[in-house]
C-alpha cells in the first residue's frame, strides 16, 4: 500500500515507518518542520508539508493514498493546558479523512487511549468511554466513536488504544517523567499503597499493531496495544527508586498534585487492560521486554 501517516516523526510513528516499509509498503508522512522531514527521509518515506490545521493537505493526502494512519496529536498544548484545543483540532483532522475516504473500503487507523476507560477493573476492547463526557476527555473518546463510524460511510476504520505508557528506548511519555520527577523531588513517589495498574506495551509491538490493523482490522474493530494487563506503580517506582539511587515512597492522594504535577491523575489512576480479543482478531504476538525488564535495561536513566 502507499500509506499516509500523521505523527510520522513521532515517537509511535519513528517505530512505525520502519515496520511498515519493511513489510513492502511506500509511506508518506506529514512534516510540519525541516528536522520531522529529514527524519522521514532518512527512514525512507516521503514528505507531505503541513499541519494538523491544514485540513485540505490531509484531505488531498488522504485521497492519493491506499490507507491512513493518523498518530498526530497536538501534545505540545495538551499537557499545558490546551488540551481541548488539541482535541478539537484532532477531530477536525478526523472528520477530513472520513470525508476523503468516504466509499474507498480503504483503511484508517486511528490512535486512541486506555487510560480512564474502565477505571478500577480489566477494560477489555468491548468498552467504549462513558459518551455522557463532554469537554477534554470526552471530546477525544468523541472522535475515537466518529472514526469508528465511518465503517457505515464505506471506510475500513479502526482505532488502536495505547496503554498510558508506551515504553521504549528513547521514550519521553509517562515513564521518561516519572523518572524525572523522582530525580527532581529526591524520592521515587507511587499514590496510596501504589496499587494502581497501568497496561503497558513495547513501542516496537505496537508499531506492528498499527501494521496489522492496517492490513487486517475489519471495519469497526477496537484493539487494545498493551502487551501487560496491569503492571503496579508501587513496583515502578521501586525500580526508579533504585536505580537512581533515591528513596522510594509513599505519596499521599492530597499531596499528589504538588508531587506528580501534571501526571497527579494518571499516577492515582488504576486502568487495567485486556488485549485478549485482539491478539485472537489478529494473531498479534508482543514479543518485546515488559516495562519492569524495559526499566532495568537502564536506558531510561542515562540522561537527567
Amino acid at each position: 500500500m502507499h500509506v499516509f501517516v500523521t505523527g510520522a516523526s513521532g515517537w509511535i510513528g519513528s517505530a512505525l515507518v520502519p515496520e511498515l516499509v519493511a513489510a513492502g509498503h511506500r509511506v508518506t508522512g506529514l512534516a510540519r518542520s525541516d528536522a520531522s522531514a529529514a527524519a522521514l527521509t532518512a527512514a525512507g518515506a516521503g514528505v507531505r508539508r503541513g499541519t494538523l490545521d491544514d485540513l485540505g493537505v490531509l484531505g488531498d493526502a488522504a485521497a492519493a493514498s491506499d490507507g491512513v494512519v493518523h498518530l498526530a496529536f497536538k501534545h505540545d498544548i495538551a499537557f499545558s493546558g490546551g488540551f481541548q484545543d488539541a482535541a478539537d483540532a484532532d477531530r477536525r483532522a478526523v472528520e477530513a479523512f472520513g470525508d476523503a475516504l468516504a466509499g474507498s473500503d480503504r483503511p484508517f487507523v486511528l490512535a486512541s487511549g486506555l487510560l480512564g476507560l474502565a477505571p478500577g477493573r480489566v477494560a477489555t476492547e468491548r468498552d467504549g468511554a462513558d459518551p455522557s463526557l463532554e469537554a477534554g476527555f470526552g471530546t477525544r473518546q468523541g472522535t475515537a466513536r466518529l472514526a469508528l463510524s465511518l465503517a457505515s460511510r464505506g471506510v475500513r476504520s479502526s482505532v488502536v488504544r495505547l496503554p498510558p505508557t508506551v515504553h521504549g528506548e528513547g521514550d519521553k511519555g509517562f515513564i521518561a517523567t516519572l523518572v524525572g520527577v523522582a530525580r527532581d523531588q529526591g524520592v521515587s513517589g507511587y499514590v496510596g499503597d501504589g496499587s494502581q495498574r497501568w497496561p503497558a506495551g513495547h513501542v516496537l509491538d505496537a508499531a506492528r499493531l498499527f501494521r496489522l490493523a492496517l492490513e487486517q482490522a475489519p471495519a469497526g474493530s477496537v484493539l487494545h496495544a498493551n502487551a501487560e494487563e496491569g503492571v503496579p506503580l508501587r513496583a515502578v517506582a521501586e525500580v526508579i527508586g533504585r536505580r537512581l539511587g533515591v528513596a522510594t515512597a509513599s505519596v499521599d492522594p492530597g499531596d499528589a498534585a504538588g508531587h506528580f504535577g501534571w501526571l497527579a491523575g494518571p499516577a492515582g489512576t488504576d486502568a487495567p487492560a485486556s488485549s485478549a480479543l485482539t491478539r485472537e482478531l489478529l494473531g498479534w504476538r508482543p514479543t518485546r521486554p515488559g516495562l519492569i525488564d524495559d526499566l532495568e535495561e537502564g536506558h531510561y536513566f542515562k540522561a537527567a
